[in-house]
């Protein structure tokens, strides 16, 4: 049954993994020290082992609140830092967050009592990317459209409020979540939707509500994009090996369109260099021609976005590229996943590396994909 418990008796606890993250992280925490949710609250940070001054600026910050604490994630694997910050939690709520993310003020207040109200277990809103100009900008405009990240409900404010398969980020009863066995630690990618696919499947409630808005920074080069992006369809792949068909259609998009392509590219010389006549030449030539339709389907989609996209030429242009980064990324390492399995891949556009798209450099979380 609906509870209907004042908030001030409801105490919340944020959790949030951070690994290199010094040009986000002090206003992920103001944000949440800035909420107007009346009962009590405290901030877990799960520190991984940072190479920039993040933890330096995090112990500046414990210094001067009480509230926020932290706790040491020397693996870095978001799911095990999640999960060390939910266990060292004192409050019956789990509000998770991001360090590439900003909370509106009534967003701890709205997400539960909407918990309550609904008696679910876990509440979600949108993720709003917001990125400066240039090339985070373009992949702000991707991730909230519905070219970009496949039309998740938690990617569009226009979504109806209701029952969900997934959340982004999330507002979670500790209870169910510590009941269906918290984060899988063996995943590094799909973390949220595994987890929501748990919580579904023991006869629980995920509600999305599209008032939930939160601000995310994505990638801001190219290359932290692609890798980011790989490592996403890796683990999305290994999510398809465990659960089978319980993953949405959608997500067999991006690796038919990575197949068709590198077919055609393939076959296609092979075919117009004639090294093959008769019946296997016209076979060849067949399975030429039925391979590029997917790739021309796809250019020509493009086209048309970049036409009917506002903006200038460059902006509908770098909108395309990163369009085609993230399909091709993602369907890459989608393919990858499911053939070989994710074993040990990283997501190594979260690591300092030292050149310009390091994470210390441009920064961000994860989405759900």
């Amino acid at each position: 049954m609906p509870q209907t418990r004042p908030l001030a008796e409801v105490g919340v606890s944020y959790v949030m993994p951070v690994l290199n993250e010094e040009r986000y992280v002090q206003s992920a925490v103001e944000s949440i020290l800035s909420q107007d949710y009346p009962g009590p609250a405290e901030v877990v940070l799960a520190l991984g082992p940072s190479t920039d001054a993040t933890n330096e600026i995090v112990a500046r910050m414990q210094a001067a609140d009480p509230r926020i604490q932290s706790v040491d994630n020397p693996y870095a694997d978001i799911p095990v830092g999640l999960n060390l910050a939910i266990n060292r939690s004192t409050n019956p709520i789990i509000v998770r967050v991001d360090a590439h993310t900003e909370l509106p003020a009534g967003y701890t207040k709205r997400a539960v009592q909407t918990l309550l109200e609904k008696d679910a277990a876990n509440v979600g809103g949108v993720m709003a990317a917001v990125g400066r100009p240039g090339f985070q900008a373009a992949v702000a405009r991707a991730y909230n459209s519905r070219f970009g990240l496949g039309g998740g409900a938690y990617h569009s404010a226009d979504e109806p409020a209701g029952p969900a398969e997934s959340a982004f980020l999330g507002v979670m009863r500790a209870e169910v979540i510590k009941a269906v066995g918290l984060y899988d630690v063996t995943l590094r990618r799909g973390e949220d939707w595994e987890l929501n696919h748990r919580i579904i499947e023991a006869g629980h409630l995920v509600w999305m509500d599209p008032q939930l808005q939160v601000s995310y920074w994505p990638r801001s080069t190219p290359s932290a994009l692609w890798r980011q992006m790989y490592a996403t369809g890796i683990w999305r792949g290994e999510l398809v090996r465990r659960l089978h068909l319980k993953n949405s259609p959608r997500y067999f998009a991006p690796p038919a369109l990575v197949a068709a392509t590198v077919l055609a590219a393939v076959i296609g010389p092979l075919a117009l260099a004639q090294v093959a006549t008769g019946v296997l030449g016209l076979i060849l030539v067949a399975i030429a021609l039925i391979s590029a339709l997917g790739p021309a389907a796809y250019l020509g989609a493009l086209t048309g976005i970049a036409i009917v996209t506002p903006g200038s030429l460059r902006d509908r242009l770098r909108f395309c590229l990163v369009l085609a980064t993230m399909h091709y990324a993602w369907g890459a390492g989608f393919l990858k996943g499911t053939a070989l399995g994710a074993r040990d891949a990283v997501d190594t556009s979260r690591v300092d590396t030292g050149s310009a798209d390091s994470e210390s450099q441009d920064g961000s979380s994860q989405p759900s994909a």
